[in-house]
């Protein structure tokens, strides 16, 4: 239940709760005071400390990994504080998450850990954690990834020239990297004193790192990214979807190699190349068919249908008629009917999946048996295959995705920064200052128990 857990943890952390009331505040214990105030919404130290100390439960095993946990619960409030401002945000801008939304998900975290919904709420259970609240942590995640989709359509889309520009320039780099990034962020408008203190702990995180550190733990105990208590892993990418100033650096490295503090929009990144792979060849394989639908209607039913199509393909079996001909005439699929029901060249699972699985029973000119799709009843005869490089296709679809989705990153990113900064945020967690960065004293503190 590992993937559970750390699925749960990562909810609790990211999800934003509902707004308290006054009568809500007052309930609670008299040592749950309020450590931020975001716009109207405030979070409650009870909420912290059960982020926090599911986080803890995570990393139980590699304790020495986290930060102190004053430290921690900096990073932790932080989270929760943008995860507020987004739901928000989303609320604000209509859009809903409904129940069968929410249970659908439900469903999925318990088919991807191999149990059933109610083994899943047991095992909530089990650990302590509320079904409800899990619940309205997912409602929230999903109300964040609708937010963060919509945000990034407004990116642009990638023009034919942008692509030619990405590929003539040779800075469309193939296979995929696995990367880890620590970030220590600078304010919007740093002064020169805050760019100067930004650098200087960059450099002191790169010497710890030097000096043994594992680089997860640095990231845990010292990033600014969200992605900061996953030890700043950011997964397996396609080299074209690494930032150009990321890409350009570890062009070269070698897997386990770690960069220096460099300067970014958002303060001082530091990377490293956990692993990569290349990208092969790409050769696919291409069915060329024709095929004769009869479709099913109110007027038409499914047997009717089916006794059409057979008679068809009796007709063309027998060699009294051509298929193409009857193709003509018969066919009711509007976009192949008039070239006689030629569907060309072809990916395997182009027309669905049903239409796949017949075709690869086939032999070349052979007709396949009358089948049923949502649609209609169908025959088809496989023409013939082939081989296709699609290397060069796969490289301009792969550009394609790449610009757009830099342009989608960084337009949400701006959007975060926006809507922090528009925001009304009161940090009142002690050894903090208002804005939610650590104070002197509180870096160098020691760890809490």
């Amino acid at each position: 239940m590992n993937k559970l857990v750390a699925l749960v943890a990562l909810l609790l952390c990211l999800a934003a709760a509902a707004p308290r009331s006054e009568a809500q505040l007052l309930s609670n214990d008299s040592l749950d005071r309020i450590v931020a105030v975001v716009d109207e919404d405030v979070v409650l130290q009870s909420e912290l400390d059960r982020s926090v100390n599911q986080i803890l439960t995570q990393y139980q095993r590699n304790p020495t990994q986290l930060p102190p946990r004053n430290l921690l619960e900096g990073q932790v409030l932080n989270r929760l504080i943008l995860a507020r401002l987004q739901v928000a945000r989303a609320e604000s801008t209509g859009i809903r998450v409904g129940d069968s939304d929410v249970d659908n998900t439900v469903n999925q975290i318990a088919q991807q850990n191999k149990i059933t919904p109610e083994q899943l709420r047991a095992s909530l259970a089990q650990d302590g954690l509320s079904f409800t609240e899990f619940r309205r942590n997912l409602h929230d995640e999903l109300m964040t990834q609708r937010l963060h989709q919509r945000i990034s359509q407004t990116a642009g889309q990638v023009s034919d020239s942008e692509i030619d520009i990405m590929l003539a320039s040779n800075s469309l780099k193939t296979g995929e990297v696995r990367l880890a990034h620590i970030l220590v962020g600078v304010p919007d408008g740093a002064s020169a004193d805050q760019l100067q203190a930004g650098r200087t702990k960059a450099e002191q995180v790169k010497k710890e790192i030097d000096n043994g550190m594992e680089f997860s733990a640095a990231a845990i105990r010292y990033s600014d990214a969200q992605d900061a208590l996953e030890g700043g892993d950011l997964g397996w990418r396609r080299f074209d979807q690494v930032p150009g100033m990321f890409a350009d650096l570890i062009q070269g490295m070698q897997p386990g190699s770690v960069t220096q503090a460099m300067r970014g929009p958002s303060g001082f990144h530091i990377l490293k190349l956990v692993d990569q792979r290349g990208a092969g060849k790409q050769v696919v394989t291409e069915y060329h068919a024709r095929h004769i639908m009869i479709r099913m209607s109110e007027l038409v039913s499914s047997e009717d249908a089916q006794r059409k199509i057979s008679e068809i393909r009796a007709r063309v079996a027998g060699g009294k008629e051509e298929f193409g001909a009857l193709a003509k005439q018969y066919s009711q699929d509007p976009g192949t009917a008039n070239a006689g029901g030629d569907m060309g060249w072809f990916n395997i699972d182009a027309f669905g999946p049903k239409v796949a699985e017949v075709l690869a029973t086939l032999k070349d000119d052979e007709l396949s048996q009358p089948f049923q799709t949502d649609v209609g009843w169908h025959m088809v005869q496989l023409l013939g295959k082939r081989e296709q490089d699609k290397t060069k296709d796969a490289q301009r679809e792969q550009a394609r995705q790449a610009i757009q989705e830099r342009k989608s990153d960084e337009e949400y990113d701006n959007f975060l920064r926006q809507i922090r900064s528009e925001a009304y945020v009161e940090v009142r967690l002690p050894g903090f200052d208002k804005n939610g960065k650590p104070l002197e004293a509180a870096a160098n503190a020691p760890a809490k128990p």
